[in-house]
């Protein structure tokens, strides 16, 4: 039954890191190639004529799709996007040169707003860098449609001949007093088309990444008109970096109280989605920290959609379309959408989510599986961070707390471990009494086990309890900005990323780039060593089999760790030493021999050459 018990054990640790190494290692890098080859056939497809790129036929000045007169025949015929904009290669100050602006300036945000289609496309996060280097550049998170890594939020009508021109991509606006949008100085911008129909849009912006759009409509003409509003999140390129299976990245949506999620693969095979209408919800895209999503007004029904164009160059979109709204002449009517565009920092998502009414505008951000573990372990280090002041020394504690939470389990776990230890001579004394009757083998061991109290699978729990655990604090890691460039100690200046010290340069010492495959860190090594050492704690299996699995798992272990955010390499290597002390306590406890010192001495004690 022991036997039985360790290749048990050993089957199912080996399945979790063939998993891990697969879901964590393989696909991230797959992904990866796949992205750049498919950037690189992006860029060699783009044509230019006299350095910039050529638009579509069928298309406006811009690139964007012409839109139709009449009644769209299916939701969404007629929001643009249809043609996609082509790519140019002028530089981003060209590119924002070529349309009249509005300066955007908030304590979050920097950047401006184009007045041709009152486009949000240039857009800079204040707070946050490319690298831990306050010095390098701020994160762009919106660029203009020129350029390869485009992504812009647009909100305009549809109309028809009645309506005349409504605004959409290619409208120019005027500006209205204030040209400056800061969070105390909204803008107001005009527009009259040739009708006499009227357009004032009032956007407004807080101190972090909300926007409001406010737009009032004026019937001048002598007859009903009817128009919709939409709203598109817009998007050229995927992320440069590894996509995973663990995060959504691509478009997202909540509708009828519905979560809707579709990686940028997943969408390029489904072409079009589209959920139910409804009166709430929103509608974006998502990067792993970053969103730009839709609040449409919940005043009249709309019909979101997400959605991949590939003609021409690759376009992704998340859109809405409204119900029509009809206005008599000398009439008025007013349209107030949201627009978010930031980074995913779970407080502000949170208050957004209860201060604007907003519908599970928390799912914008991706808890994953073991979301009730996920969240509560976020919030409980993000609190200990705010009263310790470094997230590395939160992660420890919390590693403290969950150690006491699940202690009477692991006791009564380790103390089932110890009997064992204490009953093996009886155990000896059954296999050998019978040797040639299995049956009657295993009617005794479990007799004795019953006699005993002794649960042969208890040394199970601890590794199933942490399995979550571990993939909960991979996901906060991994998933929620916080984490993102916070520093431990030392070398370790972003917990959210892999340890960048590596022995075979001996850390630094060595002026050569160690490959991505052997990048193994202090910390790694550090894991490894207290790994390895936990699994001397027990005797070593019988089976030569299992014996080469369990001295090589603290290898394989460290080499796959090693790409591993290093916040979860440190919680690895701390659980591991508080495992190996509670394990040794109780053991002591019980009576029974701690295997750590004689296991160790064994592996320097010269073998017995076999007889002959």
């Amino acid at each position: 039954m022991e036997t039985n018990r360790n290749f048990f054990i050993t089957i199912a640790l080996s399945i979790v890191i063939l998993t891990l190494w697969q879901v964590f290692y393989m696909n991230p890098r797959v992904e990866q190639q796949r992205e750049q080859a498919q950037i690189e056939a992006t860029r060699q497809g783009q044509t230019r004529v006299d350095g910039q790129a050529s638009a579509p036929a069928g298309t406006n000045p811009d690139g964007t799709a012409t839109l139709p007169s009449s009644t769209p025949a299916a939701p969404g015929a007629n929001i643009p996007g249809q043609s996609p904009e082509a790519a140019g290669t002028v530089t981003r100050e060209a590119a924002l040169g070529q349309t009249s602006r509005i300066q955007i300036d908030t304590p979050s945000l920097s950047g401006s707003l184009s007045l041709t289609g009152a486009r949000l496309d240039d857009l800079r996060l204040k707070q946050y860098h490319e690298t831990v280097d306050d010095s390098s550049p701020t994160i762009q998170l919106l660029s203009p449609s020129q350029m390869v890594d485009g992504q812009f939020v647009e909100i305009g009508f549809t109309g028809n001949d009645t309506t005349g021109a409504v605004p959409g991509p290619s409208t120019v606006w005027t500006v209205e007093g204030n040209n400056k949008l800061t969070p105390a100085t909204p803008v107001t911008l005009a527009f009259t088309n040739e009708k006499g129909l009227t357009f004032k849009r009032t956007i407004s912006v807080d101190d972090n990444y909300m926007f409001t759009v406010k737009d009032a409509v004026t019937n001048g003409t002598q007859t009903p008109i009817s128009l919709a509003s939409y709203g598109r999140v817009t998007r050229f390129s995927k992320p440069l970096h590894a996509s995973t299976y663990v995060i959504q990245e691509g478009p997202i949506a909540v509708t009828n109280g519905k979560l809707l999620e579709y990686k940028f693969a997943a969408i390029e095979k489904e072409k079009e989605v589209l959920p139910e209408k409804t009166n709430t919800g929103w509608i974006g895209i998502t990067d792993k920290y970053w969103a730009a999503a839709l609040v449409p007004s919940p005043a009249k029904p709309f019909q979101a959609r997400m959605s991949y164009f590939d003609s021409g160059r690759p376009l992704y979109q998340s859109d809405y379309l409204s119900d029509a709204t009809t206005i008599e002449p000398g009439q008025s009517t007013s349209i107030e959408n949201m627009i978010f565009a930031g980074a995913k920092e779970v407080g502000k998502i949170s208050a957004y989510e209860k201060e604007r009414n907003i519908p599970q505008f928390d799912l914008l951000i991706d808890w994953g599986w073991f979301y009730f573990i996920t969240k509560p372990m976020f919030y409980l280090i993000d609190w200990l961070y705010k009263a310790i002041g470094n997230f590395g020394v939160a992660i420890l504690v919390v590693t403290v707390l969950l150690k006491a939470l699940f202690f009477p389990l692991a006791n009564k776990s380790y103390a089932s471990m110890a009997r064992m230890k204490l009953v093996q001579p009886k155990m000896t004394e059954i296999r050998e009494k019978y040797a040639d009757d299995k049956v009657k083998q295993q009617q005794a061991m479990m007799e004795l086990y019953k006699t005993e109290k002794i649960n042969p699978i208890a040394g199970c729990w601890p590794i199933l309890i942490q399995i979550p655990v571990f993939f909960a604090l991979y996901k906060v890691l991994y998933v929620t900005i916080e984490m993102r460039h916070a520093p431990f100690f030392g070398w370790i200046q972003d917990l959210a990323a892999p340890d960048p010290t590596s022995i075979f340069n001996l850390f630094g010492l060595i002026p050569w780039t160690v490959p991505a495959f052997l990048m193994i860190g202090i910390w790694p090594l550090i894991m490894g060593v207290t790994m390895f050492l936990q699994m001397r704690m027990n005797p070593t299996p019988p089976d030569p089999t299992q014996q080469m699995i369990f001295n090589w798992m603290p290898v394989i272990f460290t080499f796959m760790l090693a790409s591993f955010p290093a916040g979860l390499v440190i919680y690895w290597a701390w659980n591991n030493t508080l495992s190996i002390t509670q394990q040794a306590i109780i053991m002591k406890r019980q009576g029974a021999k701690v295997e750590l010192w004689d296991n160790l001495s064994g592996l320097f004690r010269k073998k017995p050459k076999p007889a002959e």
